[in-house]
């Protein structure tokens, strides 16, 4: 049954507009549209804070990697796979079956089923979707593998390459594709945005590009990752709301959650 969200502290009017800066999901059937549902006052919008560029072979080869020497790849998102297989493709690179892939979570890995034949004993993910989840399965692997961390040449997660070489792996950054702000001026221009919801880094610094002289005031910030939250959070901005969490694994059920507790 339908019903109002509640009236959040910083929020002067009854209805709520969340803007998610990710592209609109193909599905009907994504959680996002069950919380427009449960709440007939909150509006969705969403518009991506970036664009990925890929870098093309010859961009690549200039890195000096063989792909089909790395007996592993780390994965943290879609894009990350798709850049993966689309220069693989692109340079006639035949994927050595027993590649294993150890993802950020399980969403990404069964993003892989798009790419190539699913077995659990060559994919792995963290349980919760953080770095430390994404660790605790390399960890068995860190000494036997050969790992190529698959990345944006302007947005490594620091943490990973901290804990690959505290561990001293044998592995490759390989930067296969860029992220560039996007403009996003306009969706500010024709909407009063409540809550932004930031997933990267990447979109962090896009809301700064695009508005230098940015003023969080009463607007609430969500941010998904430790990384991005450590990164949102020492550029001035205060982060309300945080996933993942215990309680809140995902970006719409830690949304839920603020909504409801901020009430109380």
């Amino acid at each position: 049954m339908s019903k109002k969200a509640p009236k959040v502290s910083g929020i002067a009017e009854d209805n709520i507009t969340i803007l998610i800066s990710q592209t609109r999901p193909d599905s009907d059937r994504s959680p996002y549209f069950d919380l427009e549902k449960k709440y007939t006052n909150v509006k969705l919008i969403f518009h991506p804070f970036i664009k990925i560029e890929s870098l093309t072979p010859k961009e690549f080869r200039a890195q000096k990697i063989n792909v089909l020497e790395q007996t592993a790849v780390i994965l943290t998102s879609r894009n990350a796979i798709d850049q993966y297989f689309k220069l693989s493709e692109e340079m006639r690179l035949a994927i050595n079956q027993n590649t294993k892939y150890f993802c950020i979570s399980e969403a990404v890995a069964l993003y892989l089923q798009k790419f190539i034949l699913y077995r659990k004993r060559k994919v792995f993910f963290g349980a919760d979707g953080t770095n430390k989840g994404l660790f605790d399965v390399m960890n068995k692997y860190r000494n036997t593998e050969k790992m190529l961390y698959v990345c944006s040449e302007n947005q490594q997660d620091n943490e990973i390459e901290s804990w690959l070489k505290t561990n001293e792996c044998d592995y490759r950054l390989g930067f296969m594709y860029r992220t560039v702000s996007n403009d996003i001026k306009e969706v500010f221009k024709t909407n009063r945005c409540d809550i932004i919801c930031l997933f990267t880094r990447s979109g962090t610094r896009s809301l700064l590009e695009n508005f230098p002289d940015f003023k969080q005031g009463d607007t609430l910030i969500g941010a998904f990752g430790a990384s991005t939250i450590e990164f949102t959070e020492s550029a001035g901005l205060v982060v309300q709301i945080k996933a993942p969490v215990p309680k809140c694994p995902n970006m719409v059920t830690a949304l839920e959650f603020y909504l409801n507790e901020a009430s109380k």
